[in-house]
Parts: structure tokens; C-alpha cells; sequence
């Protein structure tokens, strides 16, 4: 727990060093004449509190404004396909996408190569291996638990082999029907092991669930509030019931899990003005000023960029995250989540 409260603490002082800094130069410094306002258009994916928040931090650090589009996967795909095949210079410059999209977007021509030094300290696992995209956050799948719970329990349910065996355990998690990020997680499972042995996981954890919930939020609240012993929950939703001093404790899973990656390409055909400026953003997307940006209103991904200050506070940096991909279509994703309702859930 202290370690955690450590990180959130040192994000507040970043924000109040930076905010007074801020403050001096614009109060000594002679007026400086601003030019008009340049504009783009960004493709994202991102929930749009989230899109907005960085648009209007980014506009007033540098006289930018980004336009950002909240779309699905799908549609950003269909778009730049459109925009790929006119002539003139295409709407948008950037998108800012869950990985999937990107290693889609960017196998279809869509996105053009961009490197850069900050893009470059990036490890090779969170970005593409001819650059057509970096990743710049992930938010993995973690298990939140109750600190009552752990004072009475030796053996810490650190694994997905070890939640198996638990037996006075009680566990809540998001209903994979409910939301992307919980689904993911039995996408990359199967990926990872193999249809057989993640149905297998999920049939032996499945007696231990207390609770489906619709939220991804709920099931860390429960765990907090000693309602379960523990949840498979994002960290997102985890570190802010830990800034809000609930008592939990986070435990990464050792034999891997799932994350959502979140990262950036320049779109293809993009007018030379827009990709520049398209560029500067997806660097700052990688700085300490960007994560400040979203800590500042209670949103908390990890970054990928190993140099910055939030990377090297944050206790948890080193997560096993699967290798395999979990690329399947929408007719197979569909299959997969009719299996887990016939063989895990409902099963008798």
C-alpha cells in the first residue's frame, strides 16, 4: 500500500512543481506574441473524458488544439482506408488507438513509419517493429485484495494457477460480456494457453465468483469495502480506490495477464503541416507532463516510456504481460463468449 501511496504522492508533487514553474515564467516573462491556433484531427479510441482531458492540457502547453474523434475500431479503420485512397491530403494526422487497431491500421497502409527520441526508449514490446506505431500506456489486469483478507492468509493468490487453489476465497470481476478490457482478458488467456486450458481456469475460479458485475470499477469498490476477498480488475479503476485510501492491496499476476496498449500513429496522408504537429503530440504523449495531465483527473495508466519519473516510481513496472496477441474475429469472439456462457458460467 505504501508504495503506491509513494507514487500517487510523488505524481501531486510533479503536478505542483511544474504548475509553479509554470506560473513564474508566465508572470516574469515579457508577453510573448501567440500565433494563430494551428487544428488537427485525431482517430481515438479512448473513452472521451479521457480524449478531452489531453486536448485541452496539450492546447495550453502548446497553442495546438486537438480535434480528437472518439470512434470504434471499425470506423477509424473504414476511415483511413477512405482517406487512403484520395489524392489530396487526408482529414486526420494522428491516430491514437487500443493496439489492435494500430496493428490493423498499419498492415493496411494506413499509417506511415515515425521515430523518434522519446519513441525510441520504448520497448520492443509495446511498439510496432518497423515503427508504423508506439505504444505510449498500458493497463493491465491485476488482482485487487482486501488487506483483512491477506493478514489471515499465508499464501498469497499471486497467479491464476494459485486463485484455482484458494479455497475460502471470494472473488468478484466484470462480466466479459460488460466491457472490452474484462473480455480481452479471456481473449488473451486463450491466446496465451489455449482454448482448453483457459476454459479449464475459468471453470475452476468460476465456483469462488460472488458477483458479475456490469462496471469496471465495481469489482475493486466491493474489494475495498471487504465485500469480496479479492477482484480481477484494470489497474486503472484499482489505483484510484487506492488514492482514495481503500484498503487494498495489489498483486500482479506471476504467470502473466492481460493489457490494454494504447498507442501512436501518423496517419497516411496527412498534410506535411499535420503530421509535424501530429508528431510533437505523440512524443508529449510520452512524458511525465502528459501523465500529470491525466493523474490530475483521476485517470491512471501505466506509461511505457522507461526515462520518465512515473515509469521509475511506480512499484509494479516489471508486470508479466502474455505474449500472444488475442486477434480473433468478431464472429470468433462471439463463439468464444457463447462457449463461456454454456461451458463456465451457466455450467452445471
Amino acid at each position: 500500500m505504501k508504495r503506491y501511496t509513494l507514487f500517487i504522492v510523488v505524481i501531486a508533487l510533479l503536478v505542483t512543481i511544474i504548475a509553479a514553474g509554470s506560473a513564474f515564467l508566465s508572470s516574469g516573462s515579457p508577453a510573448v506574441k501567440r500565433h494563430p491556433m494551428q487544428e488537427f484531427t485525431a482517430y481515438t479510441t479512448l473513452p472521451t473524458e479521457i480524449a478531452a482531458v489531453l486536448s485541452e492540457e496539450y492546447e495550453k502547453e502548446h497553442n495546438i488544439r486537438v480535434n480528437f474523434v472518439q470512434l470504434s475500431s471499425e470506423q477509424i479503420l473504414k476511415r483511413l482506408n477512405d482517406q487512403s485512397r484520395e489524392t489530396a491530403d487526408g482529414k486526420a494526422a494522428l491516430v491514437l488507438a487500443d493496439r489492435e487497431t494500430l496493428d490493423r491500421a498499419a498492415a493496411a497502409g494506413y499509417l506511415v513509419p515515425y521515430i523518434s527520441e522519446k519513441s525510441d526508449q520504448v520497448a520492443d514490446s509495446f511498439r510496432h517493429p518497423n515503427r508504423y506505431w508506439t505504444g505510449v500506456w498500458y493497463d493491465p489486469v491485476v488482482f485487487a485484495v482486501n488487506q483483512d483478507y491477506l493478514r489471515t492468509h499465508l499464501d498469497l493468490p499471486n497467479s491464476w494457477q494459485q486463485l484455482t487453489q484458494q479455497r475460502d476465497i471470494r472473488i468478484g470481476t466484470t462480466d466479459f460480456m460488460a466491457a472490452d478490457a474484462s473480455s480481452n482478458l479471456l481473449y488473451s488467456m486463450i491466446a496465451e494457453y489455449g482454448d482448453q486450458r483457459a476454459f479449464e481456469i475459468w471453470r475452476r475460479i468460476q465456483p469462488k465468483i460472488i458477483q458479475y458485475s456490469k462496471y469496471l470499477h465495481t469489482p475493486v469498490r466491493q474489494a475495498g469495502m471487504g465485500e469480496v476477498d479479492l477482484s480481477v480488475a484494470v489497474l486503472s479503476e484499482t489505483l484510484r480506490y487506492v488514492h482514495d485510501e481503500y484498503p487494498i492491496r495489489i498483486l500482479y499476476p506471476v504467470d502473466g495477464t492481460s493489457a490494454v496498449i494504447y498507442g501512436t500513429g501518423i496517419a497516411f496522408r496527412a498534410s506535411e503541416r499535420d503530421a509535424r504537429a501530429a508528431e510533437v503530440l505523440a512524443d508529449w504523449l510520452l512524458t511525465d507532463e502528459a501523465q500529470l495531465s491525466l493523474a490530475q483527473h483521476r485517470f491512471y495508466f501505466l506509461t511505457t516510456n522507461p526515462m520518465t519519473l512515473s515509469y521509475q516510481m511506480f512499484a509494479g513496472k516489471n508486470i508479466n504481460i502474455f505474449r500472444n496477441r488475442p486477434y480473433f474475429s468478431k464472429e470468433e469472439k462471439e463463439i468464444l463468449l457463447d462457449r463461456w456462457i454454456k461451458e463456465v458460467r451457466f455450467y452445471e
